[in-house]
Parts: structure tokens; sequence; C-alpha cells
């Protein structure tokens, strides 16, 4: 259901929270280790001053969030901020139910944002609507240990070389040289992003809601087709192929040698493999130039329908988390990255990236501060977390050879662009910000 036809109308009706003026609630999606820095945050933003408070409460997961949202429109019981992730982006900058932070806090610096971490959640004209929280991109793990059994000290940088050392660690007796669980965040868009090749038409969507998929020929479609090619070789193994069922939990565990995964999974690679864990920017074709791959994670969004002291709560709690110490200590714990030049440069002129704990820093801000284009700064294109469910559910079929690859990816733009054309017709008198 769309966000803007269930609360629109709600927006302009529902009145402020029965709770005290200064104390706001936070929704969040997190789960692990970073719903454990999430409430770390909110508990030393508490501890930090007396005029507000804030509690901060979990919601299982990002689309439960963006569900209950909705509910909670309805009866008028939703929160101040509330925490989305990436895919939701066009949905909430059109749902009438949020105030971009731009025009709520217009004192901020928010050009101080990282420009990988601001185009996302920025309209076509560059106002930010939401803040960037925990922000991550894909990088490139290894298993320094495993690599070594094939006499391999380095992660590959190319595609072309990484099936070579895949077919390497192969014949040195891994069974599984790659793997992944072929996510469109990851096989897709991330791919697409740093090549500067468009997933849709009207640049992603930034130019119109009239865009189409095209991602059934050119790099992707070759992409996709030899991910299916290398798994067929024994190179690649999918979430189904691995003794554990879970593509992170294969590379933890010491059964997979290479895998793109966010920058966000460090921490826990870590905490399973120590030294052994290698990190690096992901992958190139060969004769490409790199661009800069996309902010995952989510930011937070400030809800209408409040009172100016609640406001003022979430105004001070979004200060708070925005400051250098937060960001670096939110970096700190979950292997997520700063999202300001101003905590990154702290960060840096600390030497704390040379620290074991802040690994993903310099490969995750060089992949997501690459020269960014109009194909590269984001994807805007309606219901695009049921897209992703498409992509996912075709692509495994033709994994699983009930289909062919081609037949996989022209069936998933088909199905994508009918979602677009109905986002299209429920916002055909909205203009796109």
């Amino acid at each position: 259901m769309p966000f803007r036809a269930s609360i629109s109308m709600l927006a302009l009706l529902v009145s402020p929270c029965a709770a005290s003026a200064a104390d706001i609630e936070f929704w969040y999606g997190n789960i692990g280790t970073a719903e454990k820095a999430i409430v770390a945050a909110c508990g030393a933003f508490n501890a930090a001053q007396q005029a507000h408070s804030v509690t901060c409460v979990g919601q299982g997961g990002y689309e439960p969030t963006m569900q209950k949202a909705i509910a909670a429109y309805r009866s008028g019981k939703h929160p101040v901020l509330i925490q989305f992730f990436d895919a939701g982006t066009l949905d909430l900058m059109l749902s009438d139910a949020v105030v971009p932070v731009e025009q709520a806090m217009p004192e901020v610096n928010w050009k101080d944002y990282l420009a990988g971490a601001r185009s996302f959640y920025a309209t076509s004209k560059g106002e930010l609507y939401s803040q960037p929280y925990n922000g991550t991109t894909l990088v490139f793990y290894g298993n320094a240990e495993l690599l070594a059994k094939a006499r391999i000290d380095k992660l590959p940088e190319t595609y072309e070389e990484l099936a070579a050392v895949a077919r390497k660690l192969k014949d040195a007796g891994v069974e599984c040289p790659i793997t992944t669980d072929g996510h469109p965040w990851r096989v897709l868009e991330q791919v697409a992003a740093r090549h500067s090749v468009p997933i849709a038409s009207r640049h992603n969507g930034y130019d119109g809601l009239d865009a189409e998929y095209t991602f059934n020929r050119g790099l992707i479609a070759e992409h996709l087709e030899n991910l299916l090619r290398w798994r067929q070789e024994g190179l690649v193994k999918l979430d189904q192929d691995t003794r554990t069922g879970k593509y992170t939990a294969a590379f933890n565990s010491g059964e997979c040698a290479l895998m793109e995964a966010s920058s966000g999974l460090y921490v826990d690679a870590f905490k399973a493999l120590g030294d052994k864990v290698m990190v690096a920017q992901a992958p190139m074709y060969e004769g490409h130039k790199r661009y800069n791959t996309l902010i995952g994670g989510a930011s937070i969004w400030l809800m209408k329908g409040h009172d100016e002291d609640r406001i003022e709560a979430a105004r001070a709690f979004l200060d708070f988390i925005r400051r250098d110490d937060q960001q670096i200590e939110f970096t700190r714990a979950t292997g997520n990255l700063p999202v300001t030049r101003s905590a990154l440069e702290l960060l840096q002129s600390s030497d704390k990236t040379r620290e074991t704990e802040f690994a993903t820093v310099d490969a995750g801000v060089r992949s997501l501060s690459a020269e960014s284009t109009d194909d590269s700064r984001g994807i805007r294109l309606g219901f695009y977390m049921q897209f992703r469910e498409i992509f996912q559910e075709e692509t495994q079929k033709a994994f699983a050879g009930d289909q062919s690859m081609s037949q996989a990816l022209d069936l998933a733009v088909a199905r994508g662009n009918e979602l677009l054309r109905r986002f299209e017709k429920t916002y055909s008198n909205v203009t796109l910000p």
C-alpha cells in the first residue's frame, strides 16, 4: 500500500502524542550489533543533558518499521523520529508525512555530509530530506588464511582477476572460493553505481516517475551471466549451497574465502576470524573507470504531526548523534562509516584508522567518495522494496536452472516496470522533489 495513500490525510489530522513535550520516541529497524550501538547512543544522549529524553524502540527490521509506521499514523501514535533504509527513500519523500531536515534545521551545515551519503537522501535539486545515520557501503572481504593456500596475498581488484583467483583457490582445495546471496543491493545496484551504469532510465528515476528498468542488457546482464557461470563452475556458492545456509556465516566460519558485503558486517567478521579478515574496495570490470558506490544502511526522518516541543527534542537528538565523537563511536562499535567530513577528518587525524576496529573506513570512504555521476548518485524508483523481492525471485530461479538468466532479467524488468507504472499512477499529481 502506498505510504502517501495511507497517511496523507492523517498528516493533517494527527494531534500531538500524549507524552510529555520533551520526551520523544525514535523507531529504528536494526538488530544485533547495530541495535546495541543505537541503544547506547540513545542512553548517551539521555545522560548528556537534562532538557529532553528519547526512547529508542526497535521494530525488528527496516520493512516492519515502515509497516508499523503506516499503522501508527492511522492511530495517531507515530514517533517523532523514524529510521528507514535506502530502498524506502522515494516512498518517504512522497508520503507527505515527513519534514525535510534541511527545512527543519536550516542552521546545520548539511554540506558537510560526504557526497555519497548525501546524494541518496537528497532531492534532484540537492535538498537533504533525512539525516544519514548508520551509513555503510559495499566492500570486499577476504580470508587471508584460505587465500594463502593458493599462495595469494592480496585481494583481486578486477572481476577478471577474481575469477582467476577463485579457480586457484578451488585447485588448492578451497571448496567455496566466493559466496554471495545474490541480493540486488550487492549484485545489481552497487555494481551498476561503481561502473556508472544506470539500472533504469531517467538517471535511475531522479528525472521523473516515468523511468523504466534497463538492466536486462549491457554490463549488469553480463555480470549476472558471469555469476551464473561461475556458480556452475563451482567458484561461487549462494546461501543455499553453503553448510551454514547463509553467505555471511559461511564467510565468518571460514568455509568461504571471498565475499562482497556491507562494511557494517565487519565487526562480526573480525570477531569470528580476527586478523585473517582482509578488506578492500569491491572489484571492477577491466576497462572501466571506478565511480562511487552507494550508501547503505539507513537515515533518520522527522515526521509531521508533532508540537514544537517534541520537534525541538528531535533536533537536539539529531544534533547529538551527528557529533563527530558520536559518529566515531558508532563506527567503532558497528563497522559503519563516518558520514560527515568533519568526523572523518577527526578520525583520520587521530590515527584510529590504523586500528583494527576501523578497518573498513579507508576502503569504505574511498569507495563512497569516488567521483559521482547522474547514474551513480542513488536510486529514486517507486515500490523499490517490492522490486528487490521480484529481482531476487526471478534470478534465483535462474540460479536453480528453472529459466535462463536472460529470461530472469527480462521478467524482472517487465514486472518491475509494472510496479513503476502503478507508482506513477498513484502519484500522478505529485511533483518529484
